[in-house]
């Protein structure tokens, strides 16, 4: 009975493989702003359908106190039809990318601003960190790095299905450089790119439960430390990247000059400053560009926060950003 349902579930997942590689092959045959618009429509269609999407609405009303009902449903529907795009636009990975640094194209689909850095990062021999947030499509970064050769590993979170994970992960490996997954054990793997005098590219604006407490949207919220932690440990430059999406299925990908990043009384890096400064620069991002964000993640989980840790967040000092000079 046992061997039975072993053979059953891969069966099961032989199947469901299939099915999205198949849907991925219907995306592929749309070309990509086919394939954009009519994964755009289908999120924004079905949102009101989808349980999380209460999460999406409560999120965007606790951020922004007040807001009009109509302007809620707009960020929140905005939010759907972005990452319905985004995930229709894996499919086009490979070829989404367009932009040439030696002879950038007017009418091209992506626009990078502060590819300096990019080229920066490549020739300082030294190690670098890379954040950045589900703005826009976030995956266009990691394509970037890969294109001009700049030695970066994408950390990523898999989806949960298993089917979609794995076609995913092909599409990402065919059109990215290093990849590794955010599980058990990551940091050590990431270290090791560091030490190596590598780049690590990560998503910071996701709930971490054993995180730091910084605000975020005028909230607490629990924020994994790992890049402050890596900041202080290799004193590298620390870069956000972003991307915005365009009118007429048009990018622009623009990464910041490095980050002075608050320090202790020793010297070195605060973690939790650095993470609270990284997260208020995402917090601009957001606050720019609210339709084009993942409203509906359970970012804020005050559940899970401590009383001590509620009560300095309360005393802690807001960061401003600082960039250094060019």
């Amino acid at each position: 009975m046992k061997r039975l349902k072993q053979f059953a579930t891969r069966i099961g997942a032989g199947l469901m493989i299939g099915l999205v590689r198949a849907f991925f092959a219907f995306l592929r045959a749309l070309g990509p702003e086919r394939a954009s618009n009519f994964g755009g429509w289908l999120l924004r269609s079905a949102s009101p359908l989808i349980p999380v999407n209460r999460v999406a609405y409560a999120n965007v009303r606790a951020a922004f106190p007040g807001i009009a009902d109509a302007e809620a449903r707009r960020l929140v529907r905005g939010g759907w039809e972005n990452l319905g795009r985004t995930v229709a636009e894996y499919a086009h990975l490979k070829t989404l990318f367009d932009y040439d640094y030696a002879n950038p194209d007017p009418n091209g689909r992506v626009e990078v601003v502060g590819i300096e850095h990019f080229i920066a990062l490549k020739d300082d021999d030294k190690p670098g960190l890379i954040f950045s947030s589900h703005l826009g499509n976030w995956e266009l970064p990691a394509i970037c790095a890969a294109t001009y050769d700049l030695d970066t590993t994408a950390v990523f979170r898999a989806p949960n299905d298993p089917a979609i994970a794995a076609v995913v992960h092909e599409i990402r490996s065919g059109a990215m450089g290093g990849l590794a997954a955010a599980k058990q054990g990551a940091a050590f793997a990431m270290q090791g790119v560091l030490e190596k005098g590598g780049h690590l590219g990560m998503l910071i604006d996701q709930h971490f439960t054993r995180g730091v407490v910084v605000p975020f949207l005028g909230r607490p919220a629990l924020t994994n430390p790992i890049l402050g932690k890596f900041a202080r440990r290799f004193e590298c430059p620390v870069h956000g990247v972003r991307v915005i999406r365009l009118p007429n299925h048009r990018f622009r990908i623009e990464l910041t000059p490095p980050l002075d990043l608050p320090r202790d009384a020793n010297g070195e890096i605060d973690v939790t400053g650095a993470m609270a400064m990284m997260t208020a620069v995402v917090d601009g991002w957001v606050r720019e560009h609210p339709e084009q964000w993942l409203w509906m993640h359970r970012r804020w989980r005050p559940n899970m926060i401590g009383t001590e840790a509620l009560r300095h967040f309360g005393e802690r000092t807001p960061v401003t950003p600082v960039f250094k000079a060019k």
